[in-house]
C-alpha cells in the first residue's frame, strides 16, 4: 500500500533522472572492452564502475524524496506567485458564470467598477447596462464592445471558456451531458485615448460658405450714400460672429464669404441655432428690406477638400430652400436650421428667359420628350406637364405625359385631352409605355418635384440621360442628380407659373389651346388656394398671360366643383379638429366613399387656417395603407421643417409627408410628438 501511495514522476524529468543509470550501463560495456585489452586496466575500471553504481543507487533511493519535496515546494510557491500576479495584474480581468454573475475579479477590475473586495453579488449587466446576455460569445470566439462607466470609457472583451473537459475528469460531476462554461472578461480603459481622439476631432477644420440672399435688393432700398455703411455693418456682423467662434472669414465676392473654423466651434453654433440669421436682420439704417443670410457648413470629410465640397452642397441646399437658413452637411447626415422667413420674390424674369432658351436648345436636339410629375399627381403637376407638351409640339417634337392613377380632382382636366381629336392617343401613357419609349435620344422633363423617390416613374431617371427639372418646392436632402437643366425656384407659387413664364420666351409662334390654358390656370389657382397663398406680382402676370391665351375663369371653376360626399367629409374634418397647444389644428380625414381623400384632406387643412389663433394645420388621411399628412400655414410657422422630420417636405406654408406601418391614431400622436420636440428645441413657439 505504501508503494502505491508514493508520488511517481513522469515525463522529461524521469528521463533526466535515468540518464545516470544509462551512463552506468555504457560504462559497464566500456569496462568489458578494457578487460579484453588489458586485465590490470580493466580491474581498475571495474572498481570505479562499482563505486559509480553504488553512488547512483544512493542518490536514487536516498535523495529522491528530497528532490520530490523540493519540486512540490517549488510548484506550490509558483502557483501562489502566479495567482498573486494575476490578482495584481494591471489589466482589469474577471470571471463570470453563465448567468453573467461575477465569480472572481482581480484588483484592477474591482477598482475600475468600484466593487467591494471579495463581495461579488453584482452581475455584469448591472455594472454595464448596455451589456446583455445575448452579447456573450457563443463558441470560443472573442467579442468586444464599447461601454461607459461613470466618467470612464472602456472596451470590454468577452471570451467563453468551456468546462466540459474539467467536468469529464472530475470524480464528483457527471459530465455525460454537462456543457457548462465560464466567461472571461477583460476591461481596457480607453478614457485618455478617446479624449485625445475627441480633441483631435474637435480641432479638425470645417469649411463654410455664407451668402447674402438679397444683397442687391437691400442696397437698392437705401440711399446711395449709405450703401457702403450698410455693407460695412453686414461685414462687421459676419466677421465678429465667426471670430467669436475661433474661425476665419474671408470675403470672396461682394455678397459671399468663405469661412474656416474648428469643428468644435461648429457644434457651438449648432447649439445656438445660428442666431446670426436673426441678428443680421437687425441691421437697419433706413433699408426697407431686412438682410438675410444663407450658411452652408461642411464637416467630418476625409479631407479639407471634401469638407469644402460638402459646404458647397450645403449652400446650394440652403439657397434652393429659399435662403435665410443654415445647412450643415457631413458624409452621413444633413441638418437644417432657420428658414423662418417667407421667400422673397425676384421681380426680374431674366432667369426665366435664360432657362427657357436653354430648354428650347435641349428639346430641339432630341426626337422625343417625356414629361412626368410626382406620384399621385395633382392639378399643378398635370397642368405644368401640359405646358411642356405645348412647348414640345411647338418645336415639332413628339411628347408624352406619364400618368398612372388619375384622382377624382384631376379627372375633369384629363378628360379635356382624352378622346379629343386635337391630341394624339398616346399623349398620356403609363410607366411601362414610358420605359419602352425612353432612349438615348429622349429628354425627360420632371415637373413639380425634385425628389426622385416620389416621381411618377423613378425608373425613367435611369433610362434617360438628358433630364430637365422644373420645380417650385424647397430642395431637400434627396434631389435628382446630374440634371442637364435644373430650374428650381422656391419663390414661385406653382410649377404652372414657372412653365407659363417659360412659354412666353420659347418663341413667337407658340399657340396655346384653350384646354392647355385652362390646365395651367387651374394649377396656379389650386396651389395658391384661389390666389390667396404665395402670390406675387409674377403670379398675376402669368395668370394674365394665360387669360390672354384663352383661359376662362368660369370654365375652371366648373371643373373643380366638389362632390357632395367630399364636401361633407371636408366639413366633418374641420368640425372634428383638435386645437393642440392652442395654436395647432390637427384633424383626421375619413376616406370612405371618397375617390381622392388626400386632395380633400389638403383642402380641409387650408380651411382650418381660417380659424382664429391657428398658426398651422395638419390633416391625416388613411389611404392605400399609408397615412398622408397635409400641413398648411400662413406665415408664422414653417411646416416644411416639421414635415421633413417625418420624411416629407414641401413649402414653408404648404407641405406633406407619408407615414407607413402604423394606424392613423398613432400617426396623429407622432405629429404631436414632433411638434412638442420642436417646441422644446426652440424651432417652434
Amino acid at each position: 500500500m505504501a508503494t502505491k501511495n508514493r508520488i511517481k514522476l513522469k515525463g522529461k524529468l524521469v528521463t533526466y533522472l535515468k540518464v545516470l543509470a544509462y551512463l552506468g550501463v555504457l560504462l559497464l560495456f566500456v569496462n568489458i572492452a578494457v578487460f579484453i585489452v588489458d586485465d590490470s586496466a580493466g580491474l581498475i575500471l571495474l572498481i570505479f564502475t562499482g563505486f559509480y553504481f553504488v553512488s547512483v543507487m544512493y542518490l536514487n533511493f536516498y535523495n529522491k524524496p528530497i528532490i520530490m519535496n523540493e519540486l512540490i515546494s517549488f510548484a506550490t510557491q509558483y502557483g501562489q506567485i502566479q495567482k498573486r500576479l494575476l490578482k495584481d495584474l494591471d489589466l482589469a480581468h474577471a470571471i463570470l458564470d453563465d448567468a453573467g454573475k461575477v465569480v472572481w475579479a482581480n484588483t484592477a477590475f474591482e477598482k475600475a467598477v468600484h466593487m467591494e473586495k471579495g463581495l461579488y453579488k453584482k452581475t455584469i449587466f448591472s455594472l454595464f447596462p448596455g451589456i446583455s446576455a445575448d452579447k456573450f460569445p457563443v463558441d470560443n470566439e472573442e467579442v468586444s464592445y464599447k461601454v461607459d462607466y461613470e466618467n470612464s470609457n472602456f472596451t470590454i472583451k468577452f471570451k467563453r471558456i468551456s468546462l466540459h473537459e474539467m467536468a469529464v475528469n472530475s470524480d464528483i460531476i457527471d459530465a455525460e451531458s454537462y456543457e457548462g462554461s465560464l466567461i472571461a472578461v477583460y476591461l481596457y480603459d480607453e478614457t485618455a485615448l478617446r479624449l485625445a481622439i475627441q480633441e483631435v476631432d474637435n480641432q479638425s477644420l470645417a469649411a463654410g460658405l455664407i451668402y447674402i440672399d438679397n444683397y442687391e435688393e437691400a442696397l437698392n432700398s437705401v440711399e446711395e450714400v449709405r450703401r457702403s455703411l450698410l455693407t460695412a455693418l453686414i461685414d462687421r456682423k459676419i466677421n465678429k460672429y465667426i471670430a467669436s467662434s475661433n474661425g476665419i472669414s474671408k470675403k470672396i465676392e461682394k455678397d459671399k464669404y468663405f469661412v474656416v473654423m474648428p469643428k468644435k466651434s461648429c457644434e457651438t453654433l449648432i447649439k445656438q441655432r445660428f442666431d446670426i440669421l436673426e441678428d443680421v436682420k437687425t441691421v437697419n439704417i433706413g433699408n426697407e428690406m431686412a438682410v438675410t443670410l444663407s450658411i452652408g457648413l461642411g464637416l467630418d470629410g476625409l479631407s479639407y477638400a471634401q469638407n469644402y465640397e460638402f459646404a458647397r452642397n450645403a449652400i446650394d441646399l440652403a439657397l434652393g430652400r429659399g435662403g435665410d437658413q443654415a445647412v450643415v452637411k457631413s458624409a452621413d447626415s444633413t441638418s437644417y436650421y432657420g428658414g423662418k422667413s417667407q421667400t422673397i420674390e425676384k421681380s426680374t424674369r431674366v432667369k426665366a428667359r435664360v432657362k427657357a432658351h436653354a430648354l428650347r436648345e435641349i428639346i430641339s436636339g432630341k426626337d422625343t420628350v417625356i414629361v412626368m410629375g410626382h406620384r399621385m399627381g395633382d392639378v399643378d403637376s398635370f397642368g405644368a406637364s401640359v405646358g411642356i407638351y405645348r412647348i414640345a409640339r411647338t418645336l415639332e417634337k413628339k411628347c408624352h405625359i406619364v400618368l398612372n392613377d388619375v384622382t377624382a380632382s384631376m379627372q375633369p382636366l384629363v378628360d379635356l385631352f382624352k378622346s379629343n381629336p386635337d391630341y394624339e392617343d398616346d399623349m398620356i401613357i403609363n410607366n411601362q409605355q414610358a420605359i419602352d419609349i425612353a432612349g438615348n435620344n429622349t429628354v425627360l422633363v420632371v415637373v413639380d418635384v425634385n425628389k426622385p423617390s416620389i416621381t411618377e416613374c423613378p425608373e425613367l431617371l435611369r433610362f434617360c440621360k438628358t433630364i430637365v427639372v422644373l420645380d417650385h418646392h424647397r430642395a431637400g436632402t434627396e434631389v435628382i442628380e446630374n440634371a442637364t437643366l435644373s430650374y428650381v425656384e422656391p419663390y414661385a407659387s406653382s410649377a404652372c407659373e414657372m412653365v407659363s413664364e417659360i412659354l412666353q420666351y420659347i418663341g413667337e409662334n407658340v399657340k396655346i389651346h384653350n384646354e392647355e390654358a385652362d390646365s395651367l390656370y387651374s394649377g396656379m389657382m389650386v396651389d395658391t388656394n384661389n390666389f390667396m397663398n404665395k402670390t406675387g406680382v409674377r403670379t398675376f402676370e402669368a395668370a394674365a398671360f394665360l387669360r390672354r391665351n384663352g383661359a376662362d375663369v368660369t370654365r375652371v371653376r366648373k371643373l373643380f366643383r366638389e362632390d357632395a360626399n367630399e364636401y361633407k367629409a371636408k366639413a366633418d374634418a374641420v368640425s372634428q379638429a383638435e386645437i393642440y397647444r392652442d395654436r395647432y389644428a390637427i384633424s383626421v380625414m375619413k376616406s370612405d366613399d371618397i375617390q381622392s381623400p388626400t386632395i380633400v384632406g389638403a383642402q380641409a387643412a387650408n380651411e382650418l387656417l381660417n380659424i382664429k389663433g391657428v398658426r398651422a394645420s395638419f390633416v391625416c388621411t388613411d389611404y392605400q395603407n399609408k397615412v398622408y399628412v397635409s400641413a398648411r400655414s400662413i406665415d408664422e410657422v414653417n411646416v416644411q421643417v416639421i414635415m421633413e422630420r417625418l420624411g416629407g417636405g414641401g413649402h414653408m406654408s404648404s407641405a406633406g409627408c407619408q407615414i407607413e406601418g402604423m394606424p392613423i391614431e398613432e400617426a396623429v400622436d407622432v405629429v404631436k410628438d414632433v411638434i412638442d420636440k420642436m417646441i422644446e428645441e426652440g424651432e417652434l413657439s
